[in-house]
């Protein structure tokens, strides 16, 4: 354990076949978008509601933000923050306007802010994240990228990062196939079987909570937590096996070159 509290990681690349990596928080800085468009559809919301019922208004928090919404499907995240604060809403349809009082309404006005936002400035990547997966991809170990977000496709075309992975599951397919969101381990073992690789053979890169817990249910070979939020001992306590600031902190052992064939060398009256 280092002095900061996190660990001394060091990864060896003969362990792993593959690796699979979340996309807001661990590649790209989304994250941070995405908490703004939470906020300020929930903060909207509730103050609709309180004022209709009277009662005082209750923001959306950093913390709601971490234990309700963090990583799960965009539905999943409305249902679960409303019912922490006791309301309950009819599902709708996905196709219902954003003006609609609905779990899928209020979800897709999230994803209404969300666009504007992405629209106004270009996406940002973690940089060491992209080094390390360049260099993962140098020693043969497939990758994919896995997201509950159905902009997933849209938001890698916009950093130029899609030719980086081998397997992309997003919202889109989880919908498509049926796929539990997080803390459940579906979209997780989708990527695997894509991959054509084994569980225990991959590691996982998670930021969120839900998303750690989901890797660890997974049963994957190694779970590794990056703390963007000041939450080291929630991501071990929901399962990773490691926790680092940043992935640029994690070492890669190398595989062992192979052995050089004995020297033949002929000797005099040979």
């Amino acid at each position: 354990m280092s002095n900061a509290g996190y660990d001394d990681a060091s990864l060896r690349v003969e362990d792993f076949d593959a690796a699979i990596f979340d996309l807001d928080g661990v590649v790209t800085r989304t994250a941070r978008v995405h908490a703004a468009a939470w906020k300020r559809l929930f903060d909207e919301y509730l103050e609709q509601r309180a004022e209709r019922a009277g009662e005082p208004f209750r923001p959306f928090l950093d913390d709601d933000y971490r234990r309700y919404v963090d990583g799960k499907p965009r539905y999943d995240g409305v249902r679960s923050f409303l019912q922490s604060r006791g309301i309950t809403l009819a599902f709708g349809k996905p196709t219902d306007p954003p003006d609609r009082e609905t779990i899928s309404g209020l979800g897709n006005r999230k994803n209404q802010f969300l666009q504007e936002s992405l629209e106004r400035g270009g996406v940002e990547v973690f940089d060491s994240t992209v080094i390390l997966i360049r260099t993962l991809r140098g020693y043969g170990v497939k990758t994919a990228l896995v997201s509950s977000s159905r902009n997933a496709r849209a938001i890698l075309a916009s950093a130029d990062l899609t030719t980086l992975f081998d397997v992309c599951v997003d919202g889109t397919d989880a919908a498509r196939l049926e796929l539990k969101g997080k803390p459940a381990p579906d979209i997780f073992l989708a990527a695997a079987e894509a991959l054509g690789v084994q569980r225990t053979r991959a590691v996982v890169f998670e930021d969120a909570i839900s998303g750690v817990e989901a890797g660890r249910a997974g049963g994957f070979g190694l779970v590794v937590g990056v703390d963007r939020a000041d939450q080291a001992p929630a991501l071990r306590t929901a399962g990773a096996d490691l926790v680092v600031a940043d992935l640029a902190a994690l070492h890669l052992l190398a595989p062992a070159p192979p052995a050089e064939p004995a020297s033949m060398e002929r000797r005099d009256g040979q």
